[in-house]
């Protein structure tokens, strides 16, 4: 099934666009997954149109958006709360569109997607209610995990800030990171060191992709498929969510 594109409610300022992917058949696992775009390419790069149809083809319903400076042809990202304001939209109106049926919902992200789907999550009071900012969640479901595609630890060849790690640190609900092993922005090991520093445990399980940078393309000298590396992680990532 194609993409059906749709906006997200706003003002003038920040209605974007958006687009639903819905599985086809009786492969449906009941979830959906609210999926982010890197700082430099909107949601219809070819990184999200194929991971979304990917995850759609294995059951998960997906809906992409725009950020609002992306809709604007800025190249600047957004500063954090807007970016945060407009993913929390993003998940209303995914929740809300007529198509989707999924009861189980997942936010997550590509690269700087997924480090603001980690803030959003944070931001959420836990189902206990013993700390978080409930008042900034839309009245969606809770979600059941948060996927961060190519987590941005640091800038490449730059030096990591306080407010990448923070929110991974205060971490309530379930959270896949798929990190390649040659990512400039920190391979797996140095995101579980930044992870564990102050013995921080959230919930977090990391997905090392052997060779792979931050789109997890790895090296023809590797020998390796590149489409069957990108499926490999499609796969593991259906899987988490189906044992969500």
């Amino acid at each position: 099934m194609s993409p059906v594109a749709f906006k997200l409610p706003g003002d003038p300022d920040t209605t974007v666009a958006a687009a639903l992917y819905v599985p086809e058949g009786d492969r449906n696992l009941d979830a959906l997954l609210v999926f982010a775009h890197g700082a430099g390419a909107g949601h219809f790069h070819p990184f999200m149109t194929s991971y979304a149809s990917a995850l759609t083809a294995r059951g998960i319903t997906v809906v992409t958006f725009n950020f609002p400076y992306m809709e604007k042809k800025r190249r600047t990202p957004d500063r954090a709360p807007v970016l945060e304001d407009a993913f929390r939209r993003a998940v209303t109106g995914a929740v809300e569109h007529r198509h989707v049926k999924a009861s189980k919902l997942f936010i997550g992200g590509k690269s700087m997607g997924g480090r603001i789907a980690t803030q959003v999550a944070a931001q959420i009071a836990p189902r206990d209610g013993a700390q978080g900012d409930a008042a900034k969640w839309p009245s969606a479901p809770h979600p059941a995990g948060v996927i961060a595609f190519g987590y941005p630890l640091s800038p490449p060849r730059g030096k990591r800030t306080g407010d990448r790690v923070a929110p991974l640190k205060t971490l309530t609900i379930p959270t896949l990171i798929v990190q390649g092993t040659r990512d400039p922005f920190g391979g797996p090991d140095e995101v579980k060191e930044a992870i564990s520093e102050g013995g921080a445990t959230p919930p977090i399980e990391i997905l090392p992709v052997e060779g792979g940078d931050h789109s997890f393309a790895v090296l023809k000298s590797s020998g390796r498929d590149q489409n069957l590396v990108h499926a490999e992680i499609q796969d593991a990532v259906a899987e988490w969510i189906k044992n969500k």
